[in-house]
């Protein structure tokens, strides 16, 4: 029930107390946002495995365009291996935001050393797709420091020496870019392989990228 104003607590100074009601409701939204991704799980598909959730972590330390992109390869190996949840934020006013308050709960996968075979990067334009295309030869596409973070990640998957349940805080295989917050759930393995990988991202980061045969063009149709 809203007070009236002769209702109305004063403060000491005399000063009317703050019409907390106008506050924008924005700012909820984006409170409640902070709030799921503590309760909504992710899910690694095809590989049976929980990947869990986080209290605000983000993934990468930069404004995302919130325009998701496909990933895919026939194969994907690597060495140290760390996933946890994580929130990406858009840039303040983003016309991608709709009503996500501009942000976008991820799953952050952390790769120390990986190869990537017939990797296909794409990114839907609004009736074209801008492709790339990489290591379809001999020479695989190689990052160092492989950070993804993603909405969706499909393929067959095995892992060598895998802790499920760790304290992202304490997670050492992928190095220290393999950490996330502490008190957040997650997991880590000696070694990931992942056959037939196919994501949804909306970041990606790594120290080193190298794409042999590197194509990149437009196309009607994305990977």
């Amino acid at each position: 029930m809203t007070p009236s104003a002769e209702h109305t607590p004063e403060r000491p100074d005399g000063a009317a107390a703050p019409d907390v009601s106008a506050a924008p409701a924005r700012r909820g939204r984006v409170r409640a946002r902070r709030a799921a991704v503590m309760a909504v799980p992710a899910t690694l598909a095809a590989a049976g495995l929980a990947v869990l959730t986080a209290q605000g972590a983000l993934g990468v330390q930069f404004a995302i365009s919130g325009m998701p992109f496909t990933v895919t390869a026939t194969e994907l190996n690597g060495t140290g291996f760390a996933q946890f949840g994580g929130l990406d934020e858009m840039a303040e006013g983003s016309p991608n935001a709709g009503d996500t308050g501009g942000q976008v709960l991820v799953v952050t996968s952390v790769i120390k050393n990986a190869t990537l075979t017939k990797l296909c990067q794409s990114v839907d334009l609004g009736g074209t797709n801008l492709v790339i295309r990489a290591g379809e030869g001999s020479q695989k596409v190689s990052a160092s420091d492989l950070t993804t973070d993603s909405t969706e990640l499909t393929g067959d998957a095995a892992f060598n020496n895998i802790e499920i349940g760790n304290d992202a805080s304490t997670l050492d295989k992928a190095g220290p870019k393999g950490r996330g917050p502490k008190g957040v759930f997650s997991q880590q393995s000696d070694t990931v392989h992942i056959a037939n990988l196919r994501q949804t991202n909306y970041a990606t980061t790594a120290g080193v990228f190298k794409l042999p045969g590197l194509k990149l063009g437009f196309s009607g149709s994305g990977c």
